[in-house]
């Protein structure tokens, strides 16, 4: 059917990145003509942008280019656990996108499959990149703009959040300390992310296996405050020894075989 083609379409860019038409037609088991009408359906949608002879995801939001070297990092795990975090979020539900790098690609995996959610967040790249995405609500936090990570911070977005309560946070971590310390290498955003925790009722720490072990200046809390942790299959397991000591579920994220799944429950979690 069409629509498991355009999924598949969606799930093939989002996972591998730029690709042929006729990569995308042995991906989808598509006639190329066929394809080439999908394709220029996905165009007029906004969801892709077509080259000479192939496609890839739109790029939603002009602000990510302030930190486009780091979302390029670890491209790939990222793109793992943020479809493995989008298989957590329930339809319904209200939950806080934090700005991390990481994050963004959950909120692509969200654009590319809506389902009727409220967002918070505090990204001005994520609140862009859901801005025409139906059926979901984004509600972006007031304060002052850090843009090194184009985000809100400072007092204003912390007494917003006093007020809120979330079914669900998922945020990242500029780096897990050897002690299980979450760390940001910004004051600010540390004392936030400490904000977001206390006001979420499940904790989804969202981080590839470079991050842990690394070194940031400030603290967040420490990691056993996470309901749930996803990561890279490359995570130590030193590290996953210490996750299940504390009571920490832990997801490794692998590829999607099931782009048009759509979200499941925590009984997957390993």
């Amino acid at each position: 059917m069409k629509t498991d083609r355009l999924s598949l379409i969606r799930q093939h860019l989002y996972s591998h990145g730029p690709a042929s038409v006729q990569q995308l037609a042995d991906a989808t088991g598509a006639s190329l003509a066929t394809l080439r009408r999908d394709l220029a359906a996905l165009e007029a949608e906004g969801v892709i942008d077509r080259s000479h002879g192939g496609a890839r995801l739109a790029q939603g939001s002009s602000v990510e280019v302030s930190f486009d070297m780091r979302e390029t990092e670890h491209i790939a795990n990222k793109r793992m656990i943020a479809d493995a975090a989008y298989r957590l979020i329930k339809p319904h539900s209200t939950i806080f996108l934090d700005s991390g790098t990481t994050i963004l690609q959950l909120a692509r995996r969200l654009r590319l499959d809506p389902m009727p959610i409220a967002v918070f967040t505090n990204g001005l790249a994520v609140a862009q990149e859901l801005l025409t995405a139906p059926r979901i609500r984004v509600m972006l936090l007031g304060g002052q703009l850090r843009p090194d990570n184009a985000s809100i911070v400072g007092p204003q977005a912390e007494a917003m959040l006093e007020r809120l309560h979330f079914d669900q946070l998922f945020m990242g971590a500029s780096a897990i300390a050897d002690d299980g310390m979450i760390c940001s290498v910004d004051v600010s955003e540390a004392s936030l992310n400490g904000k977001m925790l206390a006001r979420s009722r499940q904790k989804v720490l969202m981080a590839d296996s470079s991050k842990f072990g690394a070194v940031a200046t400030y603290a967040v809390a420490p990691i056993g405050t996470a309901s749930v942790v996803i990561c890279d299959a490359g995570l130590d397991p030193r590290w996953q020894q210490m996750l299940a000591q504390s009571g920490v579920d832990l997801l490794l994220a692998t590829p999607s075989t099931e782009p048009d799944a759509g979200p499941r429950d925590e009984s997957e979690l390993a």
